[in-house]
């Protein structure tokens, strides 16, 4: 037991070292990742947004401003929580195991077992200012877990895991609408974001058995299957 508060305690620790902060800013190939990190964020929680702005809108407009702001708060803190302690867990065979074939189950559900409207369908929260806060704070974890997850498969690196999910978050938020109508134009792209999880979720299997995959070579990869998506979709819109 021990031993385990002291790793997870020498997890965090790695955000209070700025020679680490620095060493990761400096890297262009972190913001690389950090990138792919943002993109897979903007694709998976696109609508989100939306969803979190129908929990608010009961509210007056300085009330929505301020009840969306504690929801961003809680999330930076649900993550700052989330990767400090699963950058330690995830080194734990049975528990990389676990989450690799938790993000392919996530894609075969996708492609075989799509979701009906009905089943996204919000309900709208109950009047009341720290209810409503706290259930945007609820559904931001809600939206948070794959993301994270997802995460975990393609870094290891505290410093570049947190900085994806800030700006993970910013983007939900920011430009939700943005990532909305580049899916509503190009719709392949959310079939592409599950692609990615795939890739991710095999990525950490493959790390299980200590096979592991080049940042550099995995990065390129992620890349060209974004870029194809594009091209695959103006081909199929000259051959219709």
């Amino acid at each position: 037991m021990n031993e385990f508060i002291t790793g997870i305690l020498g997890n965090y620790s790695h955000f209070f070292n700025m020679a680490e902060f620095t060493s990761v800013v400096y890297n262009p190939m972190n913001w690389a990742i950090i990138g792919s990190l943002i993109l897979l964020e903007g694709l998976l929680s696109a609508d989100n947004a939306l969803v979190l702005a129908i929990m608010v809108k009961h509210l007056s407009k300085n009330r929505q401003k301020r009840a969306l702001f504690y929801g961003i708060l809680g999330a930076y803190l649900f993550r700052f929580v989330a990767i400090g302690l699963g950058t330690y867990l995830i080194k734990i065979w049975w528990i990389k195991a676990a989450g690799a074939l938790y993000l392919l189950w996530m894609s075969f559900q996708h492609y075989f077992y799509k979701k009906s409207g009905k089943d996204n369908a919000v309900t709208e929260t109950p009047h009341g200012f720290w209810r409503t806060v706290l259930a945007v704070e609820i559904m931001d974890i809600a939206f948070s877990i794959d993301s994270v997850l997802a995460a975990f498969g393609i870094s290891d690196h505290i410093w570049v895991l947190y900085l994806g999910g800030i700006f993970g978050v910013m983007m939900m938020r920011g430009v939700a609408q943005i990532f909305l109508t580049l899916i509503n134009k190009y719709p392949e792209l959310e079939t592409t974001a599950y692609i990615l999880i795939s890739i991710i979720g095999a990525k950490m299997m493959a790390s299980v058995f200590n096979y592991h995959v080049s940042q550099t070579v995995f990065f390129s990869i992620l890349l060209t299957i974004f870029f194809g998506t594009f091209v695959v979709h103006h081909c199929r819109k000259r051959n219709a």
